[in-house]
């Protein structure tokens, strides 16, 4: 551990700060933990969260590293377009709202996503799925584990891995303990906390370094920040939108929730939660622009807004940083624990290798499990193998061609099984593709098209209809 004047914050701040926080949410989620008495209470929150609690955990745990540390990042390459291209995610969010209100309807006793692709679809759509689901998941798990590392090391020079460690130790704790209740307890508060402290940020920037001189600077020096023409940047923005799509159709974390919210919650949080979330990039993403005022050229592009932030407001500003974005990492990464043990729980334990299990059985394997990722994550985590950005969208072509087999399941009885698992794969497949040979920014683009080229031959050629009666299995 490295003390240095170069940094905001020196190590032994930085670390102390990482263990306040961890005591607190842990003992916080030891609380609420004990009101756990079943396996539902733990995964689902006994199905009866309220409206207040469910628009938070919505925009908090969508208020991840991406949107505090990569969205500078796409700001600082791409420009305006960054920013506002990011921004555009919240529309996964907003266009989620009539699907969660769907799904509540159609499978009151659901647990997962993969409840519905099994139920809907059948075995060959249900593994294409669980691949994607679990590729994503990781990449998500360690794209979050990395941004904790990313963080304490840009702020006070701590070693990567002690941040990284101590983010996966603390989220790990908590939900442990508490489960999904604890998720969403600890994301209301994290979502107070982030909003709050964005804004506060962006103002103090403004009035230090004032938007004339960042505008002059930028139009002098780096005027393709601001063009609106920049032909990277602009298909970023539309491979963002299906990217961001795809990302909540399919995950366990936004479905989870579907399920856990009651009664007629569903429609009106997520939407509120979308709203709510959709200038937070934007604000995170600016204060990247003042990076070539203030001189700052990050070693790693995803350094760049706690740099900016830590230079502007000195230390305390990079205490509320270090805040900040802890909040945002781990209301994302404790929904992400949470989500993928439940997915593992129920789809692979219960329906596949012990059907009898009872509901002591599955409460234990569950906690299990939610360690065993996380001590797998730990793992993908040591190499730092990549930028946040480029991790993060690798992603994309996978998640993205679920959203019209997801969208058709739901609402469209002609889609079939084997077409929707031709969609998923050969979306994928040809993602990746073009992920390697032309960049990124069109994976998901790509993916999106093939699906849903795919899923249009399959409802015009169907001659079957599903029974919607079938998904009341899922209990």
């Amino acid at each position: 551990m490295s003390e240095t004047a170069d940094f905001a914050l020196d190590s032994t701040l930085g670390l102390s700060l990482v263990v306040i926080f961890g005591l607190l949410w842990i003992i916080f989620g030891w609380y609420l933990g004990r009101a756990n008495k079943t396996h539902e209470d733990f995964a689902l929150a006994g199905r009866n969260v309220g409206f207040a609690l469910a628009a938070a955990t919505a925009m908090a745990t969508w208020v991840t590293s991406n949107t505090t540390l990569v969205a500078p990042q796409l700001t600082y390459q791409f420009g305006i377009w960054g920013m506002v291209g990011y921004s555009f995610a919240a529309l996964g969010l907003i266009l989620f709202a009539p699907l969660a209100a769907r799904i509540k309807r159609l499978m009151p006793k659901g647990y997962t996503s993969g409840d519905f692709i099994r139920l809907r679809f059948g075995r060959a759509a249900w593994w294409v799925f669980m691949v994607i689901s679990v590729v994503y998941a990781f990449g998500w798990l360690v794209s979050l584990g990395m941004a904790g590392g990313i963080l304490l090391q840009a702020l006070s020079g701590l070693d990567y891995h002690i941040g990284m460690t101590a983010i996966l130790i603390i989220c790990v704790g908590y939900t442990l303990f508490g489960g999904l209740r604890a998720v969403i307890a600890t994301d209301f508060i994290q979502a107070l906390i982030i909003i709050i402290g964005v804004v506060g940020i962006a103002w103090y920037l403004i009035d230090t370094v004032s938007l004339e001189s960042i505008h002059t600077e930028l139009s002098e020096n780096h005027p393709r920040l601001l063009d609106l023409m920049f032909p990277a940047a602009i298909m970023f923005l539309f491979n963002n939108i299906f990217f961001g799509l795809g990302e909540i159709f399919h995950s366990n974390v936004w479905w989870s929730r579907a399920l856990a919210f009651k009664g007629k919650v569903a429609f009106k949080a997520f939407l509120l939660g979308g709203l709510l979330w959709l200038p937070i990039p934007i604000v995170t993403g600016f204060i990247a622009l003042a990076a070539p005022q203030l001189g700052i050229f990050p070693p790693s592009a995803d350094m760049v807004g706690p740099m900016v932030a830590a230079e502007v407001l000195g230390k305390v500003g990079a205490i509320v940083v270090f805040i900040v974005v802890f909040s945002a990492l781990a209301s994302s990464l404790d929904s992400l624990l949470a989500a993928t043990s439940d997915l593992v729980t129920r789809d692979f334990y219960h329906k596949k290798l012990r059907p009898q299990a009872s509901d002591k059985q599955l409460f234990k394997f569950n906690r299990y499990c939610i360690a065993g990722i996380g001590l797998l994550t730990w793992l993908f985590c040591l190499p730092q193998i990549a930028t946040l950005g480029a991790l993060l969208n690798f992603a994309g072509a996978f998640v993205a061609s679920t959203i019209f087999p997801i969208v058709l399941g739901l609402y469209q009885n002609k889609l079939s099984g084997t077409y929707a698992a031709v969609a998923m794969g050969s979306g994928t497949l040809l993602g990746l593709v073009s992920y390697f040979t032309i960049g990124f920014y069109v994976a998901a683009l790509t993916a999106c098209a093939i699906s849903a080229a795919v899923c249009a031959v399959g409802v015009m050629r169907s001659r079957n209809r599903f029974d919607w009666n079938k998904l009341q299995e899922s209990s």
